[in-house]
């Protein structure tokens, strides 16, 4: 199992305190959330200097319930769609009393116990928001907005890890007509009671969708699905198991995991046949969906599907075949846009939510900038940021070297060719990578780099940083 780890290291993470090494670059990390919390406790333990700014007054990010912070899209019924085990930290299991999927509340517990654990909170500046961050000489000024006021400082180099699911994306253009109800979006949904007593259409066809219908088919006075495009909806559980824990395999090559993906569609049985779109592509091409709750309620009839909005008419939703219900509320659970409001539109500017990145870690005309979990695994983000700040704070040590510039890029079009092939066209696949595909090619792109500094006897980021040119 590739995330077990002994007692006796736990133990010793727990009572020993690392010093700061002064040779060391000083890291801004941006975020407390999952990605930013192991990026910190990485550099600490690694003897960096390191300062976490986080918005809000509590660590977890969006797993934390009215977080403080205000970007946080969770809702009382969240629960991860990843199975302990996998979602775990590698150094850090989850509590062995866990259950398969764990809820909210659970998750965000084990990233406070994260931090007791390894005692970098101190790490952590809460109440503190990054203003800005621009290139400066030999490394990023960053100014900060806290109780002190606005400061600015340096750092030879910033990880960005404020997540990716904070800032709505609303239907554009918006659709004809005018509806005299109620629109929120998903990431603005909290409980069942907003819903209660109302006639609800949710719009959407991801996890969050399935989700808030299922509830309103609970609650609300009449529920609507509504789904411009089908999905294939896997079952969390399968064969009384997790269905991630199913003969796992580690590293196998695509069209093995896209077989085993088709197996699980295969398994959970069609949505098509409980009136859901039929998906247009095979499983495997797209992000993968999940929930045990969605098929009862279809066929319970208590959640009622239907395609895409046409327009609005009033207190009427017009579906594009022609029928039409009368809603209190609809429900936009349409995905989020990509944005770094503390970066210059002109160094970073995602489009249609695509963002060119090494490894979806390095921009290569950005030296010491890194950003972190700024993916969309087919499985959980929180080992996948592990290995990348892993991976950033050997090249910050100069354990590791990078590949020239020029080879980057053409690895990162590389990367680009087989994301496209594989995956349809959507914002939401910019970012797709395979959990353990992903795993295996950042530890032997690891290697190699370790043995490119090893052959000249230098590397890391004080080159890198200053712009100057890495190995050729």
């Amino acid at each position: 199992m590739p995330y077990l780890v002994r007692q006796r290291d736990l133990a010793l993470a727990a009572t020993t305190t690392i010093p700061t090494n002064p040779g060391l670059p000083l890291v801004c990390v941006i975020g407390a959330g999952s990605s930013g919390l192991t990026a910190t406790k990485t550099l600490y333990q690694a003897g960096f200097a390191v300062d976490c700014f986080e918005q809000g007054s509590v660590v977890g990010g969006n797993w934390v319930y009215q977080n403080p912070n205000g970007q946080s899209a969770c809702y009382e019924t969240l629960e991860i769609n990843t199975s302990c085990p996998r979602m775990a930290f590698s150094d850090f299991p989850m509590p062995a009393d866990s259950p398969p999927y764990a809820k909210h509340h659970q998750v965000a517990a084990y990233f406070e116990s994260y931090v007791e654990h390894f005692g970098f909170r101190d790490k952590i500046t809460f109440n503190t928001r990054v203003v800005s961050v621009s290139p400066a000489s030999g490394g990023w000024d960053v100014s900060i907005a806290g109780p002190e006021g606005l400061r600015r400082l340096h750092y030879d180099a910033v990880m960005v890890a404020n997540g990716h699911h904070w800032d709505p994306r609303w239907p554009e253009p918006a659709y004809p007509g005018s509806f005299s109800g109620w629109q929120i979006h998903a990431h603005d949904y909290r409980s069942g009671e907003q819903l209660r007593g109302l006639d609800v259409v949710v719009v959407g066809s991801g996890n969050s969708a399935l989700d808030i219908a299922s509830e309103a088919g609970w609650v609300a006075h009449s529920a609507v699905l509504s789904q411009r495009r089908g999905q294939w909806v896997l079952r969390k559980i399968l064969f009384g198991r997790a269905a991630d824990q199913i003969g796992l395999p580690g590293w196998l090559p695509w069209w093995s995991i896209r077989a085993r993906l088709r197996l699980a569609a295969l398994a959970s049985g069609s949505t098509a046949k409980l009136g859901l779109p039929r998906p247009a592509h095979r499983p495997g091409e797209s992000h993968p969906v999940q929930s045990e709750q969605i098929r009862p309620a279809l066929r319970a009839g208590r959640v009622t599907p239907k395609p895409g909005i046409e327009r609005f008419d009033g207190e009427q939703v017009v579906f594009t075949d022609g029928t039409r219900v009368r809603a209190d509320l609809v429900v936009w659970a349409t995905g989020y846009r990509v944005r770094f409001p503390f970066l210059d539109p002109h160094l970073v500017e995602p489009e249609d939510n695509a963002l060119p990145l090494w490894k979806r870690t390095i921009h290569p005309e950005l030296p010491g900038l890194f950003f972190i979990g700024l993916l969309q695994p087919i499985g959980a983000v929180m080992p996948l940021a592990e290995v990348q700040s892993r991976w950033v704070a050997e090249l910050l040590s100069g354990h590791y070297e990078l590949p020239a510039a020029a080879q980057i890029r053409q690895l990162m079009k590389r990367e680009e060719e087989l994301n496209t092939a594989r995956f349809y066209a959507s914002p939401r696949h910019t970012m797709e990578v395979d959990f353990d595909s992903y795993l295996w090619e950042v530890a032997r792109e690891r290697r190699r780099g370790r043995a490119r500094a090893r052959s000249r006897k230098r590397g890391g980021l004080r080159r890198f940083v200053a712009g100057q040119a890495v190995s050729k």
